[in-house]
């Protein structure tokens, strides 16, 4: 296969080393000022701390957050999930510094709260029953230690499983995770008790830096040799299948996970860590702990933003249902911290009294997009659908019809429950992604994929290629559909108290975060999604919310002019314009999506009219609310859809469908098969027996082909490429036993690993022989490898391991031109290099995305493998292989 496309592990190096340097140099900030303190008696000030939170976030935020995407684009669950985490962790606290500097004359919180959490007497003038306490802001900056302890709890209890983990793995990752485990304790310590706990955290915090150092070096001397010159990895405390037995409840073992693309990690446990963090700080305050929100804020969005990565990676992984759930959470975390932000602003105002949180009917969409959600998890497995019916309690816990007297225990009870299962759920996704092995039990699949069906009518039906979705079309149309009805229908609520400044307030989180920010991110994933007309929609609609939120909501608290008004009627008239070219587009998709911006299109007109204060209020709110009910059934349609590949619920068809006169009538460059018909495989095998080089389907993406009966073919191969001589091309083989008939003379070491390996993903480079002869390689043994190795493919292909048993082992690479990306459907052999070869055996849709692994096995009986290509199985993995066959061989 090509190399030009691949992802070669010295591009990536080793990212652990920027992780775990990030963590240990950020230590050292802290140190630095916790000595200070400990000696002066003075804690920093002023600019000083600003300076230090900007550090803390420049290099223990965004450099880990660098390391933490590297990790997952090496497949290493656990250094992805943890240095994303803990750049989360770095950033809030750096965000808390920053805070401390910009507000220095800080008061004891027993000045404002009494020793039993009770609201003092000076205060209760300022409440009501349906009212939030007001506090003078003078006050606000009180709050910055109990915001601070809210957030390092979790971090305290995520960060002491991180540490267990990575004791499986290796035991130098323990030893830095557990550090910062014990430094958490007592940072935290630190703000409520005397400065005995800065030295002791300042002693820790040495330790991270050290341990971080060796770790560090220990790491880039293995990127750099390729060998573990420093112990400390590759060999764990302990092995992780001790934790359990293998259960059947495993996720992996449900047919929707081999469709996900598995060049990156699993995200699973960093979504679970990120729902760990934001329900615990927000029971904290729930619970009267916390009173003021400010800094509560900044720590829930920032680590809102690390479950956007989450959602993205399970993008990457076209795993619909993730992308969708952990897009949904950051967003309800965003809106419900910068709710309670808005709230603690508005309490410092003396001359009204803030209404209760119970007033927002934005919750009502939450509550529906939980259920969704619950209906994908029946696909999952027992704990996602508990994590779901726990979300839906959190969202229930916050609907209008709570009394407000009942609303905080109720929201902080849902909360301390959300939080519990996010941690056990943090613990088995990690443990079970790292065993590749369900040994933390999860529960089995609820609903077995036939009951799914036959609950939604569609037992029996047959599915024709039109029902069939594209692999990497419609995994983010569920969270499209669901930013734009939580949009709608608080916008909706901001309608029916238009008068009222205070509700307008609190609506313009939750319309600008769901409808314009967060929908920024879909439009982003939808840029590269298999629809034609990429995040045409949800860019448009970003544009209209954001303008809907500055004009109906902004605009009316700043008061604008008339003339600014009129800006923004020509606005609203060139939004009218433009959606109407998104209803032609709908009309090609279906007929959900059409609805979607025909009501839309409604909405605008609303809109046009408010700008000329001519405004009938009830038609906006009833097309508001029409808006939300479609947006509920579009993302339920389109996520069960996608999680099967089918379209098991309707969305209509097109209303324009585009001719397929002109795609049908002009004539292939070459001649194609079915490999689903056995005439298809006879015929691309005969092309190969004539001597022929033919594109076909391997477990990995599409290869060129040619008979190692046939030297001049594999001539053709490099003509038809454009590849370089030097180059070596490798032979395909249809399984092991074909190998093991030809007796080369490998070790048992050897043996054992490919039998470990093949069929897969991975190509293994050994040493050429006699052997091959007997293979039935031929007269095309010295145009097959190089002088003294070969490169071997099993594909786990059972169209090309038919095709091998007709014809023989086959020279095969990669069905694209030298230098561009590799083929991963039959049309793009046929497009790119048609007309140069002699036919194409058409499969559909590549297993994955990129092309096969290499390892060097040339010297192997001395105990080492070395990655000479990374591909679709990451060079982790094949290392863990490796040293699993080795230690079971001694």
């Amino acid at each position: 296969m090509a190399t030009s496309d691949g992802f070669p592990a010295s591009f990536y190096g080793e990212p652990g080393v920027l992780g775990m340097l990030s963590n240990g140099i950020s230590a050292f900030l802290v140190l630095l000022q916790n000595f200070n303190t400990a000696h002066t008696g003075i804690a920093p000030v002023g600019v000083e701390n600003i300076l230090a939170g900007v550090h803390l976030i420049l290099i223990g935020g965004f450099c880990q957050l660098v390391a933490g995407l590297l990790s997952f684009r090496k497949y290493d669950h656990l250094s992805g999930t943890a240095f994303i985490g803990y750049a989360a962790l770095w950033g809030s606290y750096g965000a808390t510094r920053i805070y401390f500097g910009a507000f220095p004359e800080t008061n004891t919180t027993a000045s404002l709260i009494m020793s039993n959490g009770s609201v003092p007497a000076s205060l209760m003038s300022n409440m009501s029953l349906n009212a939030t306490p007001k506090i003078p802001f003078s006050h606000l900056n009180q709050s910055i230690e109990e915001s601070a302890i809210a957030g390092l709890v979790p971090y305290i209890l995520l960060s002491f499983l991180l540490a267990f983990c990575s004791a499986t793995v290796n035991y130098i990752m323990p030893f830095v995770f557990g550090a910062i485990t014990l430094t958490l304790v007592f940072e935290a310590a630190s703000l409520v008790s005397s400065s005995w706990a800065l030295v002791v955290s300042g002693v820790l915090e040495l330790l991270i830096l050290l341990f971080a150092i060796y770790g560090s070096a220990a790491l880039l001397l293995k990127g750099l040799t390729q060998r573990l010159v420093l112990k400390g990895f590759g060999t764990p405390l302990f092995n992780v299948l001790l934790l359990g037995t293998t259960t059947s409840g495993s996720a992996q073992s449900i047919g929707q996970e081999k469709k996900k693309n598995t060049k990156y990690a699993e995200p699973i446990a960093l979504g679970f860590f990120c729902d760990t963090v934001a329900p615990f700080i927000f029971a904290f305050y729930n619970f009267g702990f916390m009173k003021a929100f400010g800094l509560g804020a900044v720590w829930v969005s920032i680590i809102s933003v690390a479950q956007l990565f989450s959602s993205y990676y399970a993008y990457l992984r076209q795993d619909c249902y993730h992308t969708t759930k952990f897009g949904l959470h950051a967003t309800y975390w965003l809106i419900k911290a910068w709710d309670e932000f808005v709230i603690s602003a508005l309490a410092v105002k003396d001359s009204e009294v803030v209404p209760g949180r119970e007033t927002m009917v934005g919750n009502w969409f939450f509550v529906m997009a939980g259920l969704v959600l619950c209906m994908g998890s029946l696909n999952t497995d027992v704990l996602e659908l508990i994590h779901n019916l726990l979300f839906v309690l959190v969202t229930i816990s916050t609907i209008p019809q709570i009394p407000p007297q009942g609303y905080y225990i109720f929201f902080g009870v849902a909360c301390s429950l959300f939080t519990a299962v996010s941690l056990y759920g943090t613990f088995s996704r990690l443990i079970n992604t790292i065993a590749e092995k369900s040994l933390i039990p999860v529960g089995a699949q609820p609903v077995s994929t036939d009951q799914f069906r036959m609950a939604l009518g569609c037992w029996g039906t047959k599915m024709d290629e039109h029902e069939v979705l594209p692999q990497n079309d419609q995994v983010s149309d569920a969270l499209f559909y669901l930013l734009n009805g939580v949009a709608a229908l608080s916008a909706l609520h901001a309608s029916s108290s238009s008068t009222n400044s205070t509700f307008l307030h609190l609506t313009i989180p939750w319309v600008l975060i769901s409808g314009a920010i967060i929908q920024i991110y879909v439009s982003r994933l939808q840029v590269n999604g298999g629809d034609r007309f990429g995040s045409v929609i949800s860019s448009i609609y970003v544009a209209v919310w954001a303008t809907w939120t500055w004009f109906r909501f902004a605009g009316d608290l700043l008061q604008l002019s008339s003339e600014a008004n009129y800006a923004f009627t020509a606005g609203a008239i060139a939004l009218l314009v433009i959606n109407a070219f998104l209803m032609l587009i709908a009309a090609y998709r279906n007929l959900v999506l059409l609805l979607l911006t025909t009501v839309m299109e409604i909405v605008l007109v609303c809109f046009l009219l408010s700008t000329l204060r001519r405004l009938p209020y009830e038609l906006e709110m009833a097309m508001l609310a029409v808006f939300s009910i479609v947006c509920i059934y579009g993302a339920l349609a389109s996520q069960v859809n996608c999680i099967f590949s089918q379209r098991l619920l309707p969305m209509g068809p097109p209303l324009i469908k585009e001719s397929k006169k002109q795609e049908s009538t002009p004539d292939l460059p070459c001649p194609v098969a079915e490999s689903r018909l056995t005439s298809g495989l006879l015929k691309i095998a005969g092309l190969l027996e004539q001597g022929g080089v033919c594109g076909i389907p391997t477990d990995t993406v599409y290869a060129l082909a040619a008979s190692c009966k046939n030297p001049q073919a594999i001539e053709k191969i490099y003509n038809i490429k454009d590849r370089p001589a030097e180059k070596p091309i490798c032979i395909c083989i249809s399984d092991v036993e074909q190998l093991v008939a030809a007796k080369p003379p490998f070790s048992p070491l050897l043996w054992e690993f490919m039998r470990n390996v093949y069929p897969g993903g991975i190509s293994c480079i050994v040493s050429k022989g006699d052997w091959l002869f007997r293979l039935g390689v031929g007269p095309a043994y010295d145009r097959v490898g190089t002088r003294d190795s070969i490169m071997i493919r099993v594909p786990d292909h059972t169209v090309t391991g038919h095709l091998c048993d007709i014809t023989g082992p086959l020279a095969i690479t990669s069905a694209n031109p030298s230098g561009e990306p590799d083929s991963t459907h039959h049309s793009m052999v046929i497009k790119r290099l048609g007309h140069k070869i002699q036919g194409v055996l058409c499969d559909g849709d590549s297993n994955e995305v990129v092309a096969s692994t290499v390892v060097n096995c040339l010297k192997i009986d001395e105990g080492t493998i070395t990655i000479v290509r990374e591909g679709c199985v990451p060079a982790v993995k094949v290392q863990q292989i490796f040293d699993r066959v080795k230690s079971n061989m001694l």
